[in-house]
This record gives C-alpha cells, structure tokens and sequence, in this order.
C-alpha cells in the first residue's frame, strides 16, 4: 500500500491486529528487514511496517534528508493510517527516527524500541558519512555492499552466506542512491542524548554484543541519557541483531511490549 504523507509517497504495510506497532528500519534496507518480526507480533498486535523516504517502494527525491523530516514523514503515515498511541521498533537509523519524533511529537508514542542505534556521532566520525556520499554519487550502490554486510554481521554469520545475508545483501544493492545520499545528509547530524531524559514513555534499548557500526558504548549511553530506559545486550550479534540473532532478539521485545 501507498499513502502521500509529507509531499512524498511512502509505503507500507500492516498485518494482525490489536494494540499498534510500528517498525522501522535500518539504512539501504526496507520494511522486509522486519518479516520475522512482523509475523511473530502479528499474532497479538497490529503492526505497521513503512518504507522510509528513499528506500523500497517509497518515494526518493534527490535532496539532503534530515531527520525532523523522516520524523514528520511518519507522523504523516500515522495519521493516515488512524495509528493512535502506537509502539515504536526502530533500528540504526530506523531508532534515530524514533527518537527525533518522541521528542517532536511528545505524548504520541507508547513505547519506544531503540535498536543498535545511537543519539549522537562525534564529529570525527562524520566524514565517514561524506566519503559514502561520495562513493555512491560517483558509482552507485554497488561498491557499498560487501563493506556494509562486514560492519552488519559477525564473520561466523556472514561466512555462511545463507538466505539472510543474501536478502540483505539485495536489499543494499536496490536502495535508490538518491535516498541512501539523502539519508546519509541525515543520519551524522543526531544530537540528541542531552534531550532524552524529556521523553516520558518505556524506553528499550537493544544492541549486539559484536555491533561495530554503533557499538554498545553507544546504546549505553542512551541508557544512561533516559532514565525510564532498560538495555538488552544480545550476544553473538553485530548490527542488524533481529536477524542474525531472531529468537533472543522476538524474546527481549515481545517481552518488553508485553508490559509496556
């Protein structure tokens, strides 16, 4: 399904019923990093799932992003969809949209799942964001690939090359280059770990033990930011820990929802 939310087409999908969920993924993946996930919580929630501007069957404008506007592409969708006090999943840049939209629109969400992601780059990182900018301006998505799977899962994983690392693998490779350089605009620009103690519902904070692309410190500092947070850390995991880990990963969130 499409809806015009924010001046661009966004799309989604929801399944099951009950309280709602939404999900959100990470960068150069779609709403289909989340097919596990979506099935397991179908069975008692009703759960959104959305392509972000720029990525699968969403729109991909070619400008520079920021993430107030993903915020408020959201909050578009919401509306949409009649998606009142919904849960909220969010992984690496999927997590820094959820918690520029809490703090943008406080009272909206009821909880708040912040996977493998981080608050805040220090300026030193943020030219590892310009020089993928310009690797994909000058040659697409396909030399990004390969260095992108190193940094999302372990070598014991990766190694294996099964259907997972496949599917994430196509996913990379068909994000729209304009809406991965859009995002990378976004994404080195989040500050906001100062802020996070504004934001009044649960807070879940998951990240894999082995995550290099935002490390535990990371997760722990959020954790120490947000005082009505807990942290989860998965073992034998790196960056995209709903996948390379789905049963400790579904246990930690169902369990969390569950009395959220």
């Amino acid at each position: 399904m499409k809806s015009v939310c924010n001046g661009i087409g966004i799309n989604y999908e929801i399944e099951g019923d009950g309280p709602w969920v939404v999900m959100s993924h990470s960068l150069a993946c779609d709403l289909h990093m989340w097919d596990e996930q979506a099935r397991t919580l179908a069975a008692r929630y009703k759960v959104l799932r959305f392509d972000t501007r720029g990525h699968g069957g969403s729109d991909a404008p070619a400008a520079a992003y920021t993430l107030e506007q993903l915020a408020d592409d959201l909050h578009g969708l919401l509306g949409a969809v009649g998606a009142r006090q919904p849960h909220f999943v969010g992984l690496s840049m999927g997590g820094m949209i959820g918690m520029t939209f809490a703090l943008k629109y406080p009272g909206v969400l009821r909880s708040l799942v912040l996977c493998d992601t981080t608050s805040r780059y220090p300026a030193e990182l943020r030219g590892v964001w310009t020089e993928r900018i310009r690797l994909v301006t000058e040659q697409g998505m396909e030399p990004v690939v390969e260095p992108t799977l190193k940094r999302w899962f372990t070598e014991p994983f990766l190694a294996q090359r099964g259907p997972v690392v496949e599917r994430v693998a196509h996913m990379i490779r068909s994000t729209p280059p304009a809406g991965f350089i859009g995002c990378c605009h976004a994404i080195p620009q989040i500050d906001l770990t100062a802020r996070l103690r504004e934001i009044a519902c649960p807070i879940q904070v998951i990240v894999g033990e082995q995550d290099v692309g935002t490390p535990v410190a990371m997760s722990r500092e959020i954790h120490e930011a947000a005082p009505n947070s807990e942290l989860v850390i998965i073992p034998n995991a790196s960056h995209l820990s709903n996948l390379e880990q789905p049963e400790a990963f579904d246990h930690a969130l169902t369990s969390f929802l569950a009395r959220s």
